[in-house]
């Protein structure tokens, strides 16, 4: 018997961005049977990052994309350990650790830990891959846009094309280009006073290490480390890449003007050592321990926008909402943001049809992408919101 094909029309869908908002909303428009082309300023020849949370409602838009677990290489996770450290006392003593365990009994595996790289390489898969539902989307690689009509639905490339689509989607993160042409000014994230250092190491440097009981025992999870002082500084450790590598993610409170330096830039051990020299030597070690290049990253945070749309044109993920990493739901929200406007234009969407969809995109998203941005921000800077979403079943 011959396969079904819908003789129902397709949309010609233009994205800005293969990141993993633009691939989750490539495979989203794909799994609808659009005609989806994605364009990427850069090669993409470069891992990407470290590693990042997969959290629940995360999970759900995988799964509703149809991905393959096996392809994160995910580590499970179960829960959370939060130690709380103290600075040394005046005459050398280490000071007391206080434990508390964030309870998942009835909740289950909270989540995956993994290598940004791998869930980028799982998100490619569905947009392009020959074996997906739908067909598969083109990927143009250097092809940098400059600028966009958001009504016409135009993009203009670096090198003088102009593609024409019937909707166009900025999912070209925190420095959208796309944002600019939505909202007619330039609206760049702002700094937050926090920054950052990140890196990676090989799980096998902790082997034969002393007093590491408290990391590799217990429940499957990560391991916070947070000062209870009201400057805020917080490690967060966990395996990935199937508990070959750990990350070590290093928040703390950044004295420079900040636009005054690259919003990431190297840093050397003793930096890293030095900003948390508080902190006890059994949590030093992780970050002796990481492998160069060791990254220093500005936290910044864009501002409410006025809007996220603009005629045929949507912004979705950090171009929307470029949010700080203290709840874990950067990706989370880009995801959403991707299946939740796929699903609003099916297949049989007409052209003039799209302004009101998105204005549909706008009603049932711009809230929760705002919500989740101030939260984070907060759990920053103000010290008794620390922890408050961790500690809460909901």
């Amino acid at each position: 018997m011959a396969a079904h094909v819908s003789t129902l029309p397709s949309l010609r869908i233009l994205i800005v961005g293969a990141g993993l908002c633009g691939l989750a909303a490539a495979a989203s428009f794909r799994r609808q049977g659009h005609r989806v082309d994605v364009f990427e300023s850069s090669l993409m020849n470069k891992e990407i990052g470290a590693a990042i949370t997969v959290q629940r409602n995360a999970i759900r838009v995988l799964e509703y994309l149809g991905y393959n677990p096996d392809n994160l290489k995910g580590v499970d996770c179960y829960g959370v350990i939060v130690h709380l450290t103290v600075r040394f006392s005046a005459s050398g003593g280490e000071g007391k650790t206080h434990l508390l365990l964030i309870p998942t009994e009835n909740m289950g595996r909270t989540g995956w830990f993994c290598h940004r790289t791998d869930l980028h390489d799982e998100l490619k898969r569905l947009a392009i891959g020959q074996d997906g539902t739908g067909p598969p989307a083109s990927l143009h690689l250097g092809q940098e846009v400059v600028s966009c009509d958001p009504v016409a639905g135009t993009l203009t490339l670096k090198n003088g094309a102009v593609h024409q689509g019937d909707l166009i989607i900025g999912a070209d993160g925190i420095h959208s280009t796309i944002r600019t042409s939505v909202l007619g000014y330039v609206q760049k994230a702002l700094p937050s006073g926090m920054s950052t250092f990140r890196c990676l190491f090989d799980a096998t440097k902790l082997e034969g290490l002393a007093d590491m009981d408290w990391f590799s025992e217990g429940i499957s999870g990560a391991r916070v480390v947070l000062s209870p002082e009201e400057r805020f500084q917080m490690l967060f450790l966990f395996p990935c890449r199937g508990g070959t590598l750990i990350n070590v993610v290093a928040h703390h409170v950044d004295d420079r003007d900040q636009d005054q330096y690259d919003w990431n830039s190297p840093a050397t051990v003793e930096e890293v050592l030095e900003e948390f020299k508080n902190f006890q030597p059994r949590y030093l070690k992780f970050l002796e321990l990481g492998d160069p290049p060791i990254l220093r990253w500005q936290l910044r945070a864009l501002p409410v926008l006025p809007t996220w749309i603009n005629g045929r044109t949507a912004l979705l993920g950090d171009a929307a909402h470029a949010t700080l990493p203290t709840l874990g739901q950067g990706a989370g929200m880009a995801l959403e943001d991707a299946v939740t406007i796929g699903c609003l234009i099916p297949l049989g969407t007409k052209r003039e049809e799209i302004p009101g969809r998105l204005e549909a995109y706008q009603h049932l998203r711009k809230s929760r992408g705002e919500f989740v941005n101030r939260e984070s921000l907060e759990q920053a800077i103000q010290p008794t919101k620390r922890g408050l979403y961790s500690r809460s079943k909901l």
